[in-house]
């Protein structure tokens, strides 16, 4: 089952260009596109004359045109021309879906369009400030459930293992950290040091590390699939612990996951360069450090999905380490219930 009242990312803006953008959210199909004044819209992706998949046309001067027949749709999903027919009925039209740009992202809304509430989006100003945080974004599709995806992030006690070449270091140290875990109105955040540690070779290219560092990582899960990141690494001792962490090595992430189906999703990430800004090779040289890690996560968590279609949960415990994903999952059955009962009061 899906959270429908919610904001998920439909698309990076960037991807919304001079053709209609075919994408699946929540089992539904959705074509995303822009209108000639450069406004991003989302419809079901269905014409309401013979069910032709809007995505297979073309955009034109008043909104997108269905393939088959010719019919033309807005941005709010009314048809605006039928060749050969001057009257078209206020009936004709298929479903728009409430849509909403903000920091470089294309927010969609599944549920009910009365409902959609801006001001619950997220906020990650740092792709909009290239001065101080130049970024870098990228999208992987993924055959598994998006929770499984979100599991993966908030417990980091994976890296030492699945990453111990790049970003993970020494497993130990991602075992032993000192955690630190705060309930928040819409999910979770987590603090975790990794003091006087040898760095990971990922942070020895970037920023040339010597010795040892204090290391943190901050997460913030918010419901029902974003995940914000402030991770970095100073040498040891010179105060990052108390506070003093500019003009050390630091990196933001953003991670997002939208549901494709029950078994496959979207994942929209991006890197912030927070120590070099003023170099590009730095903010290059740092997706290429971590995108080689998500595809690692990416092949592990399809993997997970095959033996979960195959054997089921059953069997499955729990560690010490999984107390944030129990906890995440204890809010998500909350806000699917909750959901639940308002439909059926409804």
């Amino acid at each position: 089952m899906f959270i429908r009242n919610a904001w998920y990312i439909a698309a990076w803006a960037d991807e919304l260009g001079q053709k209609p953008l075919a994408r699946r959210i929540c089992d539904e199909p959705v074509v995303l596109f822009r209108d000639q004044a450069g406004r991003a819209a989302a419809l079901v992706d269905r014409c309401c004359h013979r069910s032709a998949p809007l995505s297979k046309g073309e955009l034109v001067p008043a909104g997108i045109q269905c393939g088959y027949h010719g019919l033309v749709f807005d941005g709010s999903g009314r048809c605006v021309a039928v060749p050969g027919q001057a009257h078209i009925s206020d009936s004709v039209r298929v479903r728009s879906y409430p849509l909403v740009e903000k920091n470089q992202f294309v927010w969609i809304w599944m549920g009910d369009a009365a409902a959609a509430d801006a001001s619950r989006i997220v906020d990650f100003p740092y792709h909009d400030d290239k001065a101080r945080w130049p970024n870098k974004h990228d999208c992987y599709p993924i055959r598994a459930n998006y929770m499984l995806m979100v599991d993966n992030l908030m417990d980091l006690t994976h890296l030492g293992y699945l990453h111990a070449k790049t970003v993970g270091g020494n497993p130990a140290a991602h075992v032993n950290a000192e955690m630190q875990t705060t309930r928040t109105a819409t999910g979770i955040k987590f603090t975790r040091w990794m003091r006087d540690s040898v760095p990971p070779p990922s942070y020895v290219k970037a920023a040339g590390f010597k010795g040892r560092v204090d290391r943190w990582q901050e997460f913030e899960w918010v419901a029902p699939s974003s995940v914000l990141q402030w991770t970095g690494a100073a040498d040891v001792g010179t105060g990052a612990y108390e506070g003093k962490r500019e003009g050390g090595f630091q990196f933001r992430l953003f991670h997002g996951l939208t549901p494709e189906t029950e078994t496959s999703c979207f994942y929209f990430w991006s890197c912030a360069n927070g120590y070099r800004q003023n170099e590009p090779e730095a903010t290059e040289q740092l997706y290429r450090e971590i995108a080689p890690t998500f595809v690692e996560d990416k092949d592990m968590v399809e993997a997970q999905q095959a033996r979960l279609d195959e054997l089921g949960e059953q069997g499955l415990v729990n560690i010490v380490s999984d107390a944030n994903r129990v906890v995440m999952r204890r809010f998500i059955e909350r806000l699917l219930a909750d959901e639940k009962g308002a439909l059926a009061a409804e």
